[in-house]
């Protein structure tokens, strides 16, 4: 079963291409994109978990696809569906944007620090 299928929304079109050219990009320990298992098995643990359902704001608009190694994570808005990358907070259950398209997220995760977001 693939991501979208699992989840029940559509994978953004340039995530959907790069994980069939890769399933996924690690760079200085940090996965940066997640292999397709990995996408469909946590984001249905964060829709799912009834800890979370207390803590957060719902999950079921996201669609994470990768973390910075401290807890934040990266997502897509899939309702409404959108191309920008925005970033949840773990610590505020902020969320908010990050880049404006897939590749801008990809360029400044492999070249700045793990923090370049904020």
């Amino acid at each position: 079963m693939g991501v979208d299928q699992a989840l029940g929304q559509a994978l953004p079109d340039d995530l959907a291409e790069l994980l069939r050219e890769c399933n996924g990009v690690t760079h200085r320990g940090m996965d940066v994109i997640w292999p397709a298992e990995q996408i469909a098995a946590d984001n249905a643990a964060f829709r799912t978990s009834r800890d979370f359902a207390d803590l957060y704001m719902p999950f079921e608009p996201l669609m994470f696809f990768g973390c910075n190694g401290g807890g934040d994570q990266f997502a897509f808005i899939r309702t409404p569906a959108r191309d920008e990358v925005f970033v949840w907070d773990h610590e505020t259950d902020s969320r908010y944007l990050a880049t404006y398209s897939l590749e801008q997220y990809l360029h400044r995760a492999l070249r700045e620090a793990s923090d370049w977001y904020r």
